[in-house]
């Protein structure tokens, strides 16, 4: 893959750090149409972005560590400043931790909120999701033949077994797990937005994004590489669990319609 997209003197565009700025980019455009439409500032749009983008980025690091706190104690630095290394429900809190923050401050109801930032985050983190498949961080998927295969021979983490640290042997091709998880973010994107005008009670986009976050992350672990933690499933497929759950639950509670002043 292209870990670094290009090189100018002492400047270095790193493919990851590009991909997340177009994620954010995206993600402003998006959130300002529709504070907008709902006759909020738009220029609110771009604080949203920065204070979701830091809580997320920070949460997803700091979870990342704690998981992995053995080699964080020998080798400190290279698990804070690695361009890889990010778990993504630790992003999820943290990034919802900010924009509720953000939205409080700002006295946006919580739920309109979640409601308006719930096609721009689906759309967003898909675009992250090419940025992790571009740079090759070492969320790919398991081994496979499939004519789509993808082998990370310049991954930034290495072209080997994330989990045992073995080189994959010359040939060989794995799932591209984050452009799957782009292309499912495509289409939440998608369904989110053809439903964003209908008269549904406030929170309903934010729980059906909980739902779709929580499938498609749920189905795209059986690609993927990560160890089973109980029943056959990884930590991030029992975490996708509790999402889908609770969506569920909260889409079933809420009133079928938003109330008529």
């Amino acid at each position: 893959m292209y870990p670094i997209l290009f090189q100018f003197g002492p400047l270095t565009v790193y493919s990851f750090g590009a991909l997340m700025a177009l994620a954010a980019i995206t993600a402003g455009w998006i959130l300002g149409l529709e504070l907008k439409r709902y006759k909020y500032n738009p220029e609110l749009a771009s604080t949203i972005v920065f204070a979701t983008a830091i809580g997320g980025l920070l949460g997803a690091r700091l979870l990342f560590i704690a998981e992995e706190w053995q080699g964080f104690l020998a080798q400190p630095w290279r698990y804070i400043f690695t361009g890889a290394g990010f778990t993504w429900y630790g992003g999820f809190f943290g990034g919802a931790a900010a924009g509720w923050w953000v939205l409080k401050k700002n006295r946006i109801p919580i739920l309109v909120g979640f409601d308006i930032a719930a096609p721009a985050l689906a759309l967003a983190y898909g675009v992250g999701r090419l940025g992790c498949h571009v740079a090759g961080d070492g969320d790919w998927g398991t081994v496979t033949d499939v004519p789509w295969g993808v082998a990370y021979t310049n991954a930034i983490v290495g072209w080997a077994d994330p989990n045992t640290g073995i080189p994959y042997a010359p040939g060989v091709r794995v799932h591209p797990t984050p452009v799957y998880e782009f292309l499912q973010g495509v289409l939440a994107f998608a369904i989110l937005w053809g439903l964003r005008k209908k008269n549904f009670a406030p929170g309903t986009l934010a729980w059906l994004y909980l739902i779709f976050a929580g499938l498609s992350r749920f189905v795209v672990e059986f690609w993927r590489i990560n160890p089973a933690v109980a029943l056959g499933l990884s930590e991030a497929q029992w975490f996708s669990a509790v999402l889908m759950v609770l969506g569920l639950a909260l889409l079933a509670l809420r009133p079928a319609r938003a109330r008529v002043a």
